[in-house]
C-alpha cells in the first residue's frame, strides 16, 4: 500500500513543540492518519494514499484545540515498503511509569527492576501519539486494588490496560474495541503476555451488556465517543463502581463531568500530563 508522508511544522507558538505534536497526532488519528514520527521541528504523519482528503485535513487544522498555532506542511508520496520495520526503527519507545511498570515491544531489550513488564507489539497503527493518556490511565490503575474485581477495558486498542489489570489480579477482564485491527492485535498481545483468560470482543459500547456488570471501567478513547457512550458505561457498572476516562484535553473536563452527572456518575478527581487529562468517577 502506498502512503502520503505529511510533514508539519509550527509558527508563533508559546507551547512546547512536543505537546503540539502529541495533540496533533491525536487529532489526525481521527481522520485516517495511522502513524507518526516526532522530530525537533514538528511531526511527520502517514496516511494511506486512498484515505487522504486535503479539505478534511484543512478543516481539522482550523479546529485545532490549542489556539495561536500556525501550521505549515508538505506532502510526499511514499512507495510501499516494510512499514512495520520502519515503525519499529523510528517510532515506538518503551513507556516507563516509575519502577512499577514498563511497556515495551518485543524488539526492545528487557529491563530489570519493574514490577510489571508488559510486552506490546502494536505494529504501525498504534502510532496515535497518545502515550500521555496511556501513562495517566496506568498511573490510575496502579493505585487500585483489583484483586477479585471485574474490569472492562473499553476501546482497548492494544489491550495494554486489560493486560495490566489481569497482572494485578483482577478476577475477570473484558476488552472491547470497534476496530478489527485492534481486536486482532489485542488477542496477539494478550497471548504474548500469558494473560489468555481475558475476554476480547469486536464492537462498540452496545456490546458491554453481553458481559454483565463491572466493578471498574477504563475507557481511553476520545471526547466525542466518551460523551456518546457514557450511558452504556453507567448502565453496566455495579453500585459504587469506578469509571476512569482519558483521551481528551484538560479543557474538556467540564463537559465530560457534566455528562457524568447526568448518568449518575460522581466526579472524584483528575490527573493531567502534557495537556492531556484523565478523570475518575464513581457510580452513585
Amino acid at each position: 500500500m502506498n502512503y502520503y508522508e505529511v510533514t508539519f511544522t509550527y509558527d508563533n507558538i508559546s507551547v512546547e513543540t512536543e505537546t503540539i505534536s502529541d495533540v496533533l497526532a491525536s487529532e489526525l488519528g481521527e481522520i485516517g492518519f495511522e502513524s507518526f514520527k516526532e522530530n525537533a521541528d514538528g511531526l511527520q504523519a502517514y496516511i494511506p494514499e486512498n484515505n487522504y482528503r486535503e479539505a478534511t485535513l484543512q478543516e481539522k487544522l482550523k479546529q485545532f484545540p490549542i489556539e495561536g498555532i500556525r501550521f505549515h506542511y508538505t506532502i510526499q508520496r511514499i512507495e510501499d515498503q516494510d512499514w512495520n520495520e520502519e515503525w519499529e526503527k523510528n517510532y515506538f519507545k518503551p513507556i516507563r511509569i516509575g519502577k512499577e511498570c514498563i511497556i515495551r515491544a518485543s524488539f526492545h531489550e528487557p529491563e530489570k527492576g519493574y514490577t510489571y513488564n508488559i510486552i506490546i507489539d502494536p505494529k504501525m497503527a498504534f502510532g496515535t501519539g497518545n502515550h500521555a493518556t496511556t501513562f495517566l490511565m496506568i498511573q490510575e490503575m496502579l493505585q487500585l486494588d483489583l484483586t477479585g474485581k471485574e474490569l472492562l477495558d473499553m476501546g482497548c486498542g492494544t489491550a495494554v490496560l486489560a493486560i495490566l489489570a489481569k497482572m494485578r489480579n483482577a478476577q475477570r477482564v473484558v476488552a472491547i474495541d470497534i476496530d478489527e485491527w485492534a481486536y486482532h492485535n489485542a488477542i496477539e498481545n494478550i497471548h504474548i503476555n500469558h494473560t489468555d483468560d481475558i475476554e476480547v470482543a469486536l464492537g462498540g459500547a452496545e456490546r458491554i451488556a453481553e458481559f454483565g456488570k463491572f466493578d471498574v471501567v477504563f475507557a481511553n478513547i476520545n471526547r466525542n465517543i466518551l460523551l456518546a457512550d457514557m450511558h452504556y458505561y453507567a448502565a453496566n457498572m455495579k453500585k459504587d463502581a469506578y469509571l476512569f476516562m482519558s483521551g481528551f484535553y484538560t479543557e474538556d473536563i467540564p463537559v465530560l463531568t457534566e455528562e457524568c452527572r447526568k448518568n449518575g456518575l460522581e466526579f472524584q478527581s483528575y490527573t493531567e500530563k502534557e495537556h492531556w487529562a484523565a478523570i475518575k468517577t464513581k457510580k452513585c
